[in-house]
């Protein structure tokens, strides 16, 4: 929607938009007495009501989380909307034609969003009653049936059939009330090369394609086998409308985000029926971009619904082809990770199987073990530009290390560029030192900070040195919550400042401010102690034993990875066959460490 929507217009909505009656239709509320209504928080868990609404007032706050605010405050929360999404979506339901400042020649403050939005949902249920209907629709049944969807797949999913005909959508349309600008600017009909109206799609499976809050915005189309009539493109999606801005719309997110936020996690798949194949399989986190690169609009999107200002928690999952395709779009994928905060995975199938087909070939189970395997897309990225190259010659382990060097110096985590150095020089059979200096040089290039210079890499809003911080802050404010404290590794804490306070806390017989801060001499270090001491805790939620055990869990995760790649240097550079009971003995503890990492990954993931 071009333009920024009225001052007055907001006022309107937000006077218009009883608080109760908003978030009652999301909450259950009783009366309260002092005319405030209370129900149970839904930003979190609770078992008695803490949630407290004031109508006359037209505020909610919530005591057991600190959440509070006004109507479009409470809908932008629950619903991971914008506030422009929010405020339409209340007009919406009231009945209000919001007016818009023109930001241009572009200027759309005339056109009713809802009534665009009703005509894609009647289109919507046209299509459905189509592909319902005995005869023409069959070809579409069965192209669903064939890729393992049934009936009430279709159903869940709203898919429909475009007839094939010229006009059975326009007439329809036309039928119930609908302008023929409202039918073009909705982007369901176009201008026919003989003059008039024609339907945009014909004898095509229609997927309606909604936008966050649940809205019918536009279409994706598939073209279906056998037509020789339609020389258009396989797959033919809603043009951009004032409604549909594909670059802002991910397929499936309506379902997903709920889940989403919940299991901080997101699928990004390549298509429909994978979506479809993953939620019906269990991946309920899955989404797709519609006829367009994943892009930065659609991080955006992905980092508001992951609580993405959380360094330690979420993950971000491409599923991509083993192709060479596959692997181009993983490289692209590798500079996006750098806007992300949450860690980002890939998830390949070697046949090169997307996920609606390893559904067809392997049934649920295999969809959700492509999920389980996800490897980090660094790793990913690497190894895909390394088995390009005969790393059994010289030549070619130089080469390859001339590509992959760049890839180290991009990571974002300062912390990490170590590990896959270390990993690196593994995979191309080269000593740590060289892979490094070659890293050094291309960071001296664009200027890119190596830890090995404390004074310039150190950057405190790295994920994993917040991470670390975070942990502290736990053990020097809610010590009683954190009896896994022992447990941690000794090389957890990579920052010397944060290592030596882990130093003085576990120097103490037990737990107590003042008596560490009398023992600490450094006064660096006092200074850091009391700022940790005062600085809140990073959750949305109570500081609950959850948080604390998942927090601490990602942290020895991180630190027993860097302990796992020493494992794999040392074992790198022994001989099984010369060195048998020494190469035993520490593959053995290999083994172990990763079993231990797994269950710390699954415990800060919140699964167990």
């Amino acid at each position: 929607m071009a333009g920024r929507i009225r001052d007055e217009d907001v006022a309107y909505v937000r006077e218009h938009s009883p608080i109760d009656d908003v978030i009652g239709d999301f909450v259950q509320l009783k009366g309260a007495g002092g005319g405030q209504k209370k129900g149970l928080c839904p930003f979190h868990d609770e078992k008695s009501p803490s949630f407290h609404v004031t109508p006359s007032k037209g505020y909610f706050h919530c005591f057991g989380c600190g959440v509070g605010g006004d109507a479009i405050n409470f809908l932008m929360k629950l619903e991971h909307l914008t506030f422009t999404e929010t405020v339409e979506r209340l007009a919406e339901r009231i009945g209000y034609q919001l007016h818009y400042d023109s930001t241009g020649p572009s200027q759309n403050s005339g056109i009713n969003r809802s009534r665009l939005v009703a005509a894609n949902t009647a289109a919507a249920h046209f299509y459905q009653e189509q592909l319902n209907l005995s005869g023409p629709a069959q070809v579409g049944r069965e192209f669903l049936t064939g890729r393992g969807f049934d009936k009430a797949a279709a159903e869940t999913f709203a898919i429909g059939y475009a007839p094939d005909e010229w006009d059975a959508l326009y007439k329809y349309m036309s039928g119930i009330g609908y302008k023929d600008d409202e039918l073009n600017l909705a982007g369901l009909t176009k201008e026919g090369s003989r003059g008039g109206l024609i339907d945009r799609y014909r004898n095509r499976l229609v997927w309606p394609i909604k936008d966050i809050s649940g809205d019918i915005v536009g279409f994706g189309a598939r073209k279906l086998a056998g037509d020789d009539k339609d020389q258009g493109p396989k797959y033919l999606n809603t043009s951009e409308t004032p409604i549909y801005k594909k670059s802002q719309i991910l397929y499936g997110l309506d379902m997903a985000k709920k889940e989403i936020a919940k299991k901080r996690q997101v699928v990004i798949v390549e298509g429909y029926t994978d979506v479809m194949a993953a939620h019906l399989a269990g991946i309920t986190t899955a989404v797709a971009t519609c006829g367009t690169a994943f892009g930065d609009d659609h991080i955006r999107i992905i980092r508001r619904l992951l609580m993405d200002d959380d360094a330690f928690r979420g993950e971000v999952i491409f599923t991509f082809d083993g192709d060479a395709a596959g692997q181009k779009a993983a490289l692209r994928a590798f500079d996006d990770d750098q806007k992300f905060v949450a860690q980002t995975f890939v998830a390949v199938e070697p046949s090169g199987m997307d996920p609606c087909e390893l559904r067809q070939s392997g049934g649920d189970a295999a969809v959700r073990d492509l999920i389980a395997r996800r490897v980090p897309l660094f790793e990913f990225a690497m190894r895909s530009v390394i088995k390009n190259y005969d790393v059994s010659s010289a030549e070619g382990r130089v080469s390859a290390l001339n590509q992959v060097a760049p890839l180290v110096g991009k990571i974002r985590d300062a912390s990490l560029r170590p590990e896959y150095i270390r990993l690196v020089a593994g995979w191309l059979g080269m000593e740590v030192d060289t892979v490094t200096a070659a890293v050094k040089r291309v960071a001296g290039k664009s200027n890119t900070p190596l830890p090995d210079k404390p004074a310039l890499a150190v950057n405190l809003k790295d994920p994993l040195l917040m991470l670390e911080r975070e942990v502290l802050k736990v053990k020097l404010q809610v010590a009683e919550l954190a009896p896994q404290w022992n447990e941690i590794e000794e090389n957890a804490f990579s920052y010397a400042p944060y290592a030596a306070l882990r130093s003085q806390i576990d120097a103490l017989p037990e737990m107590d401010i003042p008596t560490l801060l009398e023992r600490t001499e450094d006064e660096d270090i006092r200074a850091l102690i009391t700022e940790l001491t005062v600085e809140p805790i990073r959750t949305d939620g109570e500081i609950s034993e959850h948080y604390v055990a998942s927090v601490i869990a990602r942290l020895r995760e991180v630190a027993l990875s860097r302990a796992i790649a020493e494992i794999k240097s040392t074992l790198q550079r022994l001989n099984p066959v010369e060195e048998e009971a020494r190469y035993n003995e520490i593959f053995g503890n290999l083994v172990a460490m990763e079993a231990k990492k797994r269950a710390q990954k699954d415990l800060a993931l919140g699964e167990i």
